[in-house]
């Protein structure tokens, strides 16, 4: 019976109390919560900002589409203390959107071309905008972009890159245009120092770009462009954007084909403007050196070279290696010049003839008096260009080189021999002996003092008679004499008594005249007519002679 009571009593402490189903519950029930919230959390990323102004752990929010996506929860100083962390977390399911491709950026009160932006975040404050990306590689570390993207990196269209100098660099957010409408933007700006350039990452929009083909060039577009020539001025204006904040346009200069279309990341060098854009087509080219002799001020790089008024070329370097050690002897006191002849300003890019039998024929051309000279392209400026023309009489060419380059043969301008007449002039009047003539010059002014001191005694004696009461009466006295004379001539007019009166004694003296002429006649016929009268005899007969 104590066996039994034993054994009763055991399996009564074997049982489990009904209270300690509630712990093992809620033990059970906590931890399938911390799993599930483990499970489904979203993921952490890390993000990289020059600036954490404005961004606060717990109150910034992540959006994406305006939609948030998640939020901040903490920001801290990198380790060299260059940049801040931020830390974030994401909602659950928003990992597709985190690859090589997506974009972050601070959202908050900006004043660009474009307008105003983020006015929103002035009482919200700040937040981080997800831009999703379409890559196939996952990413978890991002830096945050300082502006807006131009496009998303998904967006259809093409991207390209300029190449600039520094004067004529973009600036993130400058406009692209094709015949004033904005066709896409610059992205991003970097700038080489070693090579001193910049690079120009630019978006062109869909369906823009099937316009950029291999033969389009891109010029700086500074909103006004004047163009003076002989049929006037013209005034071209772009868009208001471009005019406030400059940007870029594209075009295929007239002289090229419309070439073919390119793939992204295709490399254009950016000209400063359009007539260098054209010139910078001509890409074959024959190169030849000019050994000037006088003076080359007003020359500049850029400057044309001409055959009878149609360019031909341009003028490559003023001056072009001028201490070479190896060329000394042959400068002679010159200056080189590099030129080029650029066939496909004549001849279009469509042409056959090949640049060995350009410089084949323009050598041949020299043999026959093909001479190139320095003239002068605007006399207010004073800036010359290189004339190249035949001339008759030029000292014969003679073929040689310089530093690789042949010797284009040169004459003598119109300019440099003017100037050569001043020199000489200069010089002869250098040579003049001017003390000399100094003296005999004093010498004579000597010798006429004396007749110079008669001549003012003179004058002073004329002055004195001029002084008298007499001469200065005599002026009024021959007034008079001639009111008098006019006085009697005006008594002999046709319409006084006394020209009638003459006139009635001049009839009567014409008719005594008239009957005076009978008796002139007798007289003169017989002189003594007037003592044995007028007797008037008959004509003779004729008779025969008496035998």
């Amino acid at each position: 019976m104590s066996d039994n009571a034993h054994l009763a009593k055991r399996r009564r402490q074997s049982r489990i109390s009904p209270i300690w189903i509630v712990p093992v519950v809620a033990v059970l029930i906590g931890a399938w919560m911390l799993y599930n919230g483990f499970i489904n959390r979203g993921p952490l990323i890390t993000l990289e900002i020059e600036n954490a102004e404005g961004i606060e752990a717990g109150k910034t929010s992540i959006k994406a589409r305006n939609v948030q996506v998640g939020h901040v929860t903490a920001v801290r100083l990198s380790e060299d203390f260059s940049h801040a962390i931020i830390e974030a977390r994401l909602n659950p399911g928003t990992e597709g959107m985190l690859n090589s491709a997506t974009r972050f950026w601070v959202v908050k009160p900006r004043i660009g071309r474009e307008g105003i932006s983020g006015l929103s975040t002035v009482l919200s404050g700040a937040y981080i905008q997800l831009l999703p990306g379409h890559a196939g590689t996952s990413q978890r570390d991002f830096k945050v972009l300082a502006q807006p993207p131009v496009a998303p990196p998904g967006a259809k269209g093409l991207r390209l890159k300029l190449v600039s100098g520094l004067s004529n660099a973009l600036s993130t957010g400058d406009p692209i245009t094709y015949e004033g409408l904005t066709v896409g933007r610059v992205e991003t700006t970097r700038f080489d120092p070693k090579a001193q350039t910049f690079t120009h990452k630019v978006f062109i929009e869909s369906p823009y770009g099937s316009l950029v083909t291999d033969t389009t060039r891109f010029w700086t577009a500074s909103g006004i462009s004047i163009d003076v020539n002989p049929s006037g001025v013209e005034i071209h204006f772009q868009s208001l954007e471009t005019i406030l904040g400059g940007g870029s346009t594209f075009g295929v200069p007239e002289n090229l084909p419309p070439g073919k279309p390119v793939q992204s990341g295709a490399v254009f060098k950016l000209y400063s403007d359009e007539a260098s854009a054209e010139e910078g087509s001509f890409d074959q080219f024959i190169e030849y050196v000019l050994l000037v002799k006088e003076t080359v001020r007003g020359l500049e790089p850029g400057a044309p070279v001409e055959y009878r008024g149609i360019r031909v070329g341009t003028v490559a370097s003023v001056p072009w290696k001028l201490g070479a050690a190896n060329a000394g002897k042959m400068v002679d006191r010159a200056v080189p010049v590099l030129i080029r002849i650029e066939p496909e300003r004549f001849e279009g890019k469509d042409s056959t003839i090949t640049l060995a039998q350009w410089q084949s024929r323009i050598e041949h051309l020299m043999a026959r008096d093909l001479r190139a000279s320095l003239k002068t392209g605007n006399l207010l400026t004073g800036s010359l260009f290189v004339d190249i023309d035949f001339h008759p009489g030029a000292p014969d060419y003679e073929q040689r080189t310089y530093l690789g380059r042949e010797v284009f043969p040169l004459v003598s301008t119109g300019v440099a021999q003017i100037t050569q007449s001043i020199t000489r002039l200069l010089d002869k009047l250098n040579a003049l002996q001017i003390g000399q003539v100094l003296s005999e010059l004093n010498r004579t002014l000597e010798i006429s003092q004396p007749t110079l001191v008669e001549l003012g005694k003179v004058l002073q004696e004329v002055h004195a008679l001029l002084g008298k009461g007499a001469t200065r009466a005599a002026p009024a006295n021959l007034n008079a004499t001639l009111t008098e004379l006019r006085r009697t001539l005006r008594g002999f007019s046709s319409d006084s008594a006394a020209y009638q009166q003459l006139t009635t004694t001049l009839e009567n003296l014409d008719a005594l005249m008239q009957q005076l002429q009978p008796l002139i006649r007798t007289l003169s016929e017989q002189p003594n007519a007037l003592i044995f009268g007028n007797e008037t005899r008959p004509d003779p007969q004729p008779r025969a002679p008496h035998r």
